[in-house]
């Protein structure tokens, strides 16, 4: 088993490296009459597209979709739309430099994932990292964008909420803010201070990390499963897959452990339109399954790996070594995962939406009410 797929009844198969010819995905189970198009595909990747900004990768990619398969249109569709066939994405790599990894070739960088690789298959792509390169999320956010056109009643929006030492307070939260500036960040007066923290880093050349938080509004009750097909279960194994992530929480995460039961619990009122909840410490999920509140994720992101500070480490023939990373890198990994955390989300809850469907015929069920809402 290679393990280079990803859900259930929505399936996301990525292929491709860093430096190859190209990369993309295969999404299969995407229900049939969705219109489609590449220009709604290209607009997510235009959020996550390298070398837009002096603290991302300079590495200059247009990253132009195309869609290979699984679309049809003619005079008795209103449009293109998909066809419930596979759909195959294709994004062409143009702006490899394969020689800034020649020094690193037989070369373990720590941090990265060179040695693991290694161990594992005795061979490994050192250009650009290969299959283990984070240009690999670029197929996941353009399946992101189908996904999001299966769920078109919910709306997920990330951001950066944390970089370096310096976080952003819950209270000061404001995601219109996002849009205006090139880190995704809900305030503004942390802006001058993370230019001034990511610029220091720059210039040193090294790293630093981040925590993205992520939330979808408009979930209805009843997604995901008990036991074992948990919905926060999903989303956090689909996050911790997302290159660099090292942690997530769902809710108030591992900030509940030091909350009372009275705090930790979501206590619930009547509403016009279900139950209304008075909090939402459990992240919009609770035993598996969707409460129809907003679903909350945060996910750490480590240090990039690639930086210019000499390290020890071995080469392949069991010598020790000192290296520097060449090449381009984001200093802040963080800042462009913002599209990618949002894209997987996407992914996974259209995976529970169709697998609901499919068990339930959709819907939930009311309180004081012995059917389907």
């Amino acid at each position: 088993m290679s393990h280079n797929s990803f859900g259930h009844l929505f399936r996301v198969t990525t292929w491709g490296e860093s430096h190859g010819p190209a990369l993309g995905c295969v999404v299969d189970g995407c229900p049939p009459g969705i219109a489609l198009t590449e220009a709604e595909i290209q607009q997510w990747l235009e959020k996550r597209r390298p070398g837009q900004g002096k603290f991302v990768t300079q590495r200059q990619e247009p990253d132009a979709v195309r869609i290979l398969s699984g679309v049809f249109s003619d005079e008795r569709t209103d449009g293109q739309v998909t066809t419930g066939t596979p759909i195959s994405l294709m994004i062409e790599n143009v702006d490899q430099r394969s020689r800034d990894y020649s020094e690193i070739a037989t070369a373990f960088r720590p941090g990265h994932a060179d040695y693991a690789y290694f161990a594992k298959y005795g061979v490994r792509d050192y250009r650009g990292g290969g299959r283990q390169s984070a240009r690999e999320t670029a197929a996941r956010v353009a399946a992101g964008a189908i996904a999001r056109k299966v769920i078109p009643g919910v709306t997920i929006r990330g951001a950066v909420v944390q970089i370096g030492p310096h976080a952003v307070a819950p209270e000061r939260m404001d995601w219109d803010q996002t849009l205006q500036n090139p880190f995704w960040c809900p305030d503004a007066e942390m802006v001058p201070v993370w230019e001034e923290h990511l610029e220091k880093i720059r210039k040193a050349g090294s790293s630093t990390g981040a925590i993205v938080a992520v939330e979808a509004l408009g979930v209805p009750a009843g997604w995901g499963a008990p036991v074992y097909a948990k919905l926060d279960a999903e989303l956090a194994g689909a996050m911790m897959s997302i290159n660099a992530a090292k942690g997530v929480e769902i809710g108030s995460g591992f900030a509940a452990a030091a909350l009372s039961g009275e705090e930790n619990a979501d206590e619930m009122r009547a509403g016009n339109d279900g139950p209304t909840f008075l909090s939402n410490q459990a992240g919009g999920i609770l035993g598996g399954i969707s409460t129809g509140q907003p679903v909350t994720a945060r996910v750490a992101f480590k240090p990039t790996s690639s930086i210019l500070t000499l390290r020890r480490s071995l080469n392949e023939a069991g010598e020790e070594i000192e290296l520097r990373t060449k090449g381009r890198h984001d200093p802040c990994v963080g800042i462009r995962a913002v599209p990618v955390v949002e894209a997987m989300a996407a992914c996974v809850l259209a995976d529970a939406f169709l697998r609901h469907r499919g068990q339930t015929g959709g819907g939930a069920f009311a309180p004081g009410q012995h059917r389907r809402t």
